[in-house]
């Protein structure tokens, strides 16, 4: 890992301890679990197939623009994850529990935020009542990673700024 990294999570351990204390209710963590089963993509598939059939050619126009948003995003994804090498903090500090299986090894940036919000984001720059229903969803996401273990505030931070900035980027160049 990086030395930047482990500075980093020092600072992050503690809000990483107090948000995974809340997965010690069975409640909270099946909740948790299943928003995050949700965001592998059940969801977002599901709402993109769901455009064209809703609103047509702007829905399939649309859901183009999310699967652009996502591909592009998945792309800088792998690249960070493999430079940067940073573990789960589940993996890296005993007190932490993992509540869910992980996707995979590391921890920065987070892929599931990463695409909330990047798909969140690209489907409100077409519909943004849609969008503004949607937007709990993505931060339950957001949050469920931290809740149960698997990623750092920073790599939740980090995929929300690159799934928006995907979203953004692919608008202004194809829109």
């Amino acid at each position: 890992m990086r030395p930047w990294l482990d500075h980093l999570s020092s600072y992050e351990i503690g809000l990483c301890l107090r948000c995974n204390r809340r997965a010690e209710l069975l409640p909270t963590q099946s909740f948790y679990r299943a928003i995050s089963r949700l965001g592998d993509g059940v969801f977002w598939y599901l709402l993109m197939t769901l455009l064209p059939a809703l609103f047509g050619a702007e829905g399939l126009l649309t859901a183009l623009h999310m699967l652009l948003t996502g591909g592009m995003s998945l792309g800088l994804y792998k690249l960070l994850k493999r430079g940067t090498s940073r573990p789960r903090p589940c993996d890296a500090y005993p007190a932490i529990h993992r509540h869910a299986p992980a996707l995979d090894q590391y921890s920065f940036p987070s892929g599931h935020t990463m695409h909330a919000v990047g798909f969140t984001l690209a489907l409100g720059l077409h519909f943004p009542l849609l969008a503004a229903l949607v937007t709990p969803f993505a931060g339950l996401v957001a949050m469920s990673r931290l809740v149960l273990g698997l990623h750092y505030p920073s790599d939740v931070l980090a995929g929300a700024v690159i799934g928006a900035s995907m979203a953004l980027l692919t608008y202004t160049l194809l829109f």
